[in-house]
């Protein structure tokens, strides 16, 4: 099939005021890369952003636009002369990025781009004066054709020694769009990987997590790790491989960390229930949402595993491993500039990825227990539940049977159903409060009375207590142990 360019009258809409700025200043501008990409492919995003090029001074001519247009603005790269605008339309926030010319004329700065998908230009006015884009397209590198053939391929050899984070961003494309990388360019990626190492983490983030909001997270991932890559940005998981674990695992401990992403991908993919995506679609913090940040806690499980790694008579053992895996994933977390809101999840699955399996060991786990999974676990029970099930789904041991495999699915399957109930219905009110146990029990302010609070709070859950004087009651007993 053609591939045809074409804006729609909603997009001219948005553009006119550009252009019309620009044309009052005698500027030429030219959109760029992502925008044509998206519309030879088709492909509508969330959130629309717009790329453009101009000769020079690109900067100033989106700080005064801007002004004019009452848009936000922030400058990206002060050196090589990048600004962003955002602006609001109709509820949707647009995003307006302006650069220099990478040479001294737009054919040298199109030679100069990541990739040959990306190296194509339009210039902004023949958008609003031409009923042909397609004959104005200005493609120097076959982006076209590349396209068509769906290939992520460098410009030239010098493409990632310039920006060393194209060597993500070239997997990161290939899941986004569902293409091949060719084998010249996969070749310059194991070359130069070692590059990657000098690039900021807020950058490398941002591409990870492009790969986490798709559906390709593990073959992108075992990709990356063919190719030595993912070692260099994340050392932690080099004494990873090639630990055994022991007859209930088939896998090392690296090995079984991608089997649990494959299975927790597989998982995701099946999941019908709109409160469940809801859940996962939360976004947790800079349009980053919990569905992406669960596939780094799968990720990031079992990283504490080497370090508890203890070999005692004849067993192979990881005691302690979430504890010590949580520490290494706040130290990640912190380095890739995460938010204290995404820290708080991923230190939650981390920390209690184990607990469903401890309940799953009993068929009808008790309410007590359950009470203090869901409390313990708060917001994030139910990707903690999910982590499981993949982590389940991945170990297939000789001694892991098929009644215990059965038996965690349906009890981790019920705590889901369990979860989702309590979720729409209104939490208690507590019967008694920090006050009424100060001044019942003669207490001064301590961590004793949030003790007994907490306990209180535990009994009235699982109905053991049901009125303010049977909660005074309690109360009174739980001062004396």
């Amino acid at each position: 099939m053609k591939q045809i360019l074409t804006f729609s009258l909603e997009e001219r809409n948005i553009l006119k005021p550009v252009y019309n700025f620009a044309k009052s200043r005698r500027v030429k501008l030219y959109l760029v890369g992502g925008i044509l990409r998206d519309k030879l492919l088709a492909r509508k995003k969330e959130n629309p952003d717009f790329d453009f090029c101009i000769k020079r001074s690109a900067i100033a001519f989106g700080r005064n636009l801007a002004q004019e247009i009452r848009a936000g603005f922030v400058v990206l790269d002060k050196e090589h002369g990048a600004c962003r605008l955002v602006k609001k339309i109709k509820g949707r926030a647009y995003t307006f990025d302006f650069t220099d010319f990478r040479g001294k004329t737009l054919e040298e700065d199109l030679k100069h781009r990541d990739f040959t998908i990306n190296s194509i230009a339009l210039e902004l006015d023949k958008v609003f004066s031409s009923y042909n884009l397609d004959q104005e397209l200005v493609d120097l590198s076959g982006a076209r054709l590349d396209l068509k053939k769906k290939i992520i391929r460098v410009i030239n050899k010098q493409s990632f020694s310039e920006d060393p984070l194209r060597i993500l961003r070239a997997f990161s494309f290939a899941s986004i769009l569902g293409f091949s990388i060719d084998k010249e360019t996969l070749s310059l990626a194991k070359k130069e990987k070692a590059k990657l190492a000098k690039v900021s983490f807020e950058r490398i983030r941002d591409e990870l997590f492009k790969v986490f909001d798709t559906q390709s997270t593990f073959d992108c991932f075992a990709a990356l790790d063919r190719l030595k890559i993912l070692r260099i940005i994340f050392p932690e998981t080099k004494k990873m491989r090639g630990i055994g674990q022991g007859p209930y695992h088939h896998l090392d401990v690296w090995q079984h960390t991608l089997e649990t992403i494959k299975q927790l991908e597989a998982l995701l993919k099946g999941i019908k229930n709109p409160l469940i995506n809801a859940y996962l679609h939360e976004v947790i913090s800079s349009d980053r949402k919990r569905e992406s940040l669960l596939k780094l806690g799968a990720f990031l499980h079992d990283i504490g595993k080497p370090k508890t790694l203890r070999h005692e008579k004849g067993r192979t053992t990881f005691h302690g491993h979430e504890r010590v895996g949580l520490n290494l994933t706040k130290d990640i977390a912190r380095r890739l500039k995460l938010s204290n809101d995404e820290i708080y999840s991923l230190h939650k699955m981390v920390l209690w990825h184990l607990r469903p399996g401890y309940l799953a060991d009993s068929e009808n786990p008790t309410a007590r227990a359950k009470f203090r999974y869901f409390r313990d676990t708060g917001p994030e029970a139910l990707s903690t539940l999910l982590l499981s099930l993949a982590d389940q789904r991945a170990t297939k041991g000789p001694l892991t049977t098929s009644k215990a495999r059965k038996q965690h699915e349906i009890v981790v399957d019920k705590l889901i159903r369990e979860y989702l109930k309590k979720k729409k219905e209104k939490k208690e009110v507590r019967l008694v409060n920090g006050n009424d146990i100060m001044r019942k029990l003669k207490l001064e302010p301590s961590p004793l009375v949030g003790k007994i609070l907490l306990e209180l709070e535990e009994l009235q859950a699982i109905g053991k207590i049901k009125t303010k004087e049977g909660a005074m009651a309690a109360a009174k007993l739980i001062k004396v142990r």
